[in-house]
């Protein structure tokens, strides 16, 4: 720990910042974890288990200064819909090998692979899984009575309006109250723990004024212990690993996006070192390898308790430490309070970070630009809703490539130009030349193609092609170029090659098209 650059001179002021920081996230990171376990289809106290063990895991292992982990907004289709088809018990399974996969992702340098996600694919997803909350919370909202979770968003939503004839006023009062308080008290009391009070207050009120008129987490749940679940190691078998290796995989693909766009995020806040992209996915994959032998759920970095980190002045990961060590206290000294919080107090917690995480602008400025990437936006969107988010990530990133090829088809270009004099001079007159610019790779190849039959309706001895100008050579570009030259050998005419650059010339040498081309027939 003393050789952890995150913690270079560290002292006792510092540590009274990242008291204060620890404990101000540690009260909003209590009903979040709770609100995000009941929506991923598991007991509360799975959430609390999570903040706390993933949270002081990521703050001693990552790469990350300031990053906060534990349930998250993110992840809760996917582990509801686990939930749903698999059961509790493998859905720890499933997080337990998104943690190896997470790991694994760290000693490839996965990390670098991650920022080539097109935008457009996780703002899809992102306002995909909004909506999914946030609709997701519309029978606790109203108090309905009689619903069942079911896997698809269409499922839900019919079974919403066929039990809203059970609508209970008093869930409304309550959600309501703790709407209100969303909306006020960042204006009035901006200092204040928003979450907390919003929770505390239509809590405290449906205890004094309607008790057990409201669903509560102990009616429903039973309560929380005041304790840390026993160890216990999962029941991995064979089948088990062929079932769930893909919702793993998943999980520590949205978990790996998440975390790391969460420490981009801490970077840009705070002046200082940078985070370690390796080293924070190694340890989110410890966090998560961890978690689950305690029950707790999948977990990865929350931007928002990352953010709200720093604004409370966090100075090194001992905040992240604290705020699990806070949690931990509540759980040991004040959970059986919890049973008392209504869900429909609840209920506009969760849609207030839905609509935190939905963004909006960016979403409505995509669809506006009525380009592929509004395409690959919209598909991924409706399918995170109507699907999931596995076919609808899949899905985007294959129209998002598709798109790209498309456009880079337009970018090489073929032109004819005139030799010129110092070219005519050592050629000779009998020369056409071509001036490729762009890339040259299977994106483009049929682009090449295409112009074979111009370049060979020259009546010229010697073809030039000037390749001064092309960034890129594939294996297909390559092909592409052999084509040209059987052709031109046919007709017993030769080809020259100009100020092609060396890198690109050990590729030919290694595919024996330098040879065929003659090594005189090229000229830098």
């Amino acid at each position: 720990m003393i050789k952890d650059p995150r913690f270079l001179h560290y002292n006792a002021a510092m540590f009274r910042q990242d008291l204060l920081a620890g404990i101000t996230v540690g009260i909003v990171a209590i009903p979040l974890g709770m609100a995000f376990a009941i929506a991923s289809g598991v007991k509360p106290e799975y959430g609390l288990y999570t903040t706390i063990i993933a949270g002081f895991l990521v703050a001693l292992f990552g790469g990350s200064r300031f990053q906060i982990a534990g349930p998250t907004g993110a992840f809760i289709p996917i582990l509801l819909a686990i939930v749903l088809q698999y059961g509790y018990e493998d859905l720890l399974i499933a997080g337990f090998l998104a943690g190896i996969f997470l790991i694994i992702m760290s000693f490839i340098g996965i990390s670098n692979l991650i920022h080539f996600v097109p935008k457009s694919v996780t703002i899809g997803f992102t306002a995909g899984i909004a909506v999914i909350i946030f609709t997701g919370q519309l029978g606790n909202f109203f108090g309905l009575s009689g619903l069942q979770n079911k896997q698809f968003f269409h499922e839900n939503m019919i079974d919403v309006a066929k039990n809203f004839h059970t609508v209970n006023l008093y869930s409304i009062l309550t959600a309501g109250i703790g709407l209100i308080l969303i909306f006020l008290l960042p204006k009035i009391a901006p200092r204040i723990p928003l979450l907390l009070v919003t929770l505390l207050v239509p809590t405290i009120l449906s205890v004094l004024l309607y008790p057990g008129k409201v669903e509560t987490i102990g009616s429903t749940f039973g309560g929380i212990p005041r304790s840390l679940p026993d160890f216990q190691l999962p029941q991995i078998t064979m089948s088990k690993l062929l079932t769930l290796w893909q919702p793993a995989l998943i999980i520590a693909a949205l978990g790996a996006i998440e975390s790391l766009l969460s420490a981009v995020v801490a970077d840009g806040m705070k002046d200082g070192p940078k985070h370690n992209s390796k080293r924070e996915l190694f340890g989110q994959g410890i966090a998560n390898i961890v978690t689950p032998l305690f029950g707790g759920i999948p977990a990865t970095g929350a931007i928002a308790r990352t953010a709200t980190n720093i604004r409370s002045g966090a100075a090194s990961p001992v905040s992240g430490m604290i705020q699990s060590i806070f949690v931990l206290l509540f759980l040991l000294l004040l959970s059986p309070f919890a049973s008392y919080i209504p869900l429909a107090a609840m209920a506009p917690i969760l849609m207030f970070v839905a609509w935190n995480m939905s963004a909006r602008k960016t979403f409505v400025h995509i669809l506006s630009l009525r380009s592929g990437d509004s395409i690959v936006l919209l598909t991924t969107f409706l399918l995170t809703i109507f699907v999931n988010v596995t076919v609808a990530v899949q899905v985007g990133i294959l129209l998002a490539a598709l798109s790209f090829l498309k456009k880079m088809s337009g970018k090489l270009t073929i032109t004819s130009q005139k030799t010129s004099t110092v070219e005519a001079h050592k050629f000779g007159d009998s020369v056409s030349k071509f001036i490729v610019e762009g890339p040259l790779f299977f994106g483009t190849a049929k682009v090449f193609e295409d112009h074979i039959p111009e370049i060979l309706s020259t009546a010229t001895k010697k073809v030039i092609l000037d390749f001064q100008h092309v960034s890129v050579i594939d294996a297909t570009g390559e092909a592409a170029l052999s084509s040209l030259l059987d052709e031109i050998t046919k007709q017993k005419r030769l080809l020259i090659i100009k100020k092609l650059p060396k890198e690109k010339i050990s590729m030919f040498k290694k595919s024996g098209l330098y040879d065929r081309i003659g090594k005189e027939n090229f000229f830098m």
